[in-house]
């Protein structure tokens, strides 16, 4: 692969509340990107920042997720990668646009997708994947970020429901709206 630079890197962020399928999208995005061609690196976000205890002065893991992504991200970089799946629940925020600016560079080019889906759906896929102990708290915390999402997510985020849909729809929809498929410059 030929190397490139660092300017004009390109993030996809998919964010949504715990069981809306983020993770599950975020792979079939690539998958389709894959089968096209189209080089990219993808990053689960949730694991940027999974320390215990947080560092003093950082009980978000705030950080530690900014140097990780800046870290992995210049490997790829390194590489010659310019696109990248983030997959994180509150990576659409507007305030986080500032954490892939530092570790991407000022002139990243951000699409952000919510994935959304009902407390039915998401209650359904959290019973089935949380088996240990934290299922009552994925829940809570799922419908608490579901309206935080809704209420704080920028005008230009692309809403995509996943309730009763196939993946690979959902991801035929969100690879669209990247815009990545189009001719390489």
């Amino acid at each position: 692969m030929k190397r490139r630079s660092a300017t004009h890197a390109q993030a996809l962020l998919i964010g949504g509340r715990a069981g809306v399928g983020k993770s599950t999208v975020g792979w079939e995005v690539s998958a389709r990107l894959r089968a096209a061609e189209v080089a990219h690196a993808v990053i689960e976000g949730d694991f940027m920042g999974q320390v215990h205890p947080a560092p003093e002065g950082d009980p978000h893991r705030a950080s530690v997720t900014e140097r990780n992504l800046r870290a992995v991200w210049g490997n790829y970089v390194e590489l010659g990668y310019r696109r990248l799946v983030y997959t994180n629940t509150v990576s659409v925020l507007a305030e986080s646009a500032s954490l892939f600016e530092r570790a991407m560079g000022a002139d990243v080019r951000l699409v952000r997708v919510l994935l959304t889906a009902t407390d039915e759906t998401t209650a359904r896929r959290l019973k089935g994947r949380e088996i240990g102990s934290e299922l009552e708290h994925e829940l809570k915390n799922s419908a608490y970020k579901a309206r935080l999402l809704d209420e704080r997510a920028p005008a230009d985020t692309v809403r995509v429901a996943t309730d009763d849909r196939a993946v690979i729809d959902i991801a035929r929809e969100i690879v669209a709206a990247t815009g990545w498929l189009a001719a390489e410059p």
